[in-house]
């Protein structure tokens, strides 16, 4: 094969070609992330069914150079469930938190911010 006058070859480019097998196996895998992906994330019918925590929850949220952390402390008179939303990204466990406790939620990552606090 000899070079053009650009100095390339006048070869064309080589195509990948994937065997049956090969590509019925990455099909299969991208399928099975997204699957996991979507079982994981909250929906939006969860999201909405759970209501706002009520205002007797005290909610401080401090941003960090990693994300940001939530203070909530119950100042209610009874025991409550509550959980943090975070947008774009997972939303934390639900605490349980009794009369006068408190709890720090640490959120860590590039993607996410606090959107609100709900009830579990």
């Amino acid at each position: 094969m000899t070079p053009t006058s650009s100095g390339t070859s006048s070869r064309p480019p080589r195509r990948i070609r994937l065997s049956a097998r090969r590509a019925t196996v990455i099909t299969a895998a991208t399928l099975t992330v997204g699957a996991t992906a979507a079982a994981l994330w909250p929906s939006q019918s969860a999201v909405a069914a759970a209501g706002t925590a009520p205002a007797c929850v005290k909610r401080y949220v401090n941003p960090t150079h990693e994300g940001f952390d939530v203070h909530l402390t119950n100042d209610c008179s009874k025991t409550v469930r509550v959980r943090v939303v975070v947008d774009n990204a997972g939303d934390s466990p639900c605490y349980t938190l009794n009369p006068r406790a408190s709890v720090i939620y640490t959120h860590e990552s590039i993607t996410g911010s606090y959107e609100r606090t709900v009830t579990c």
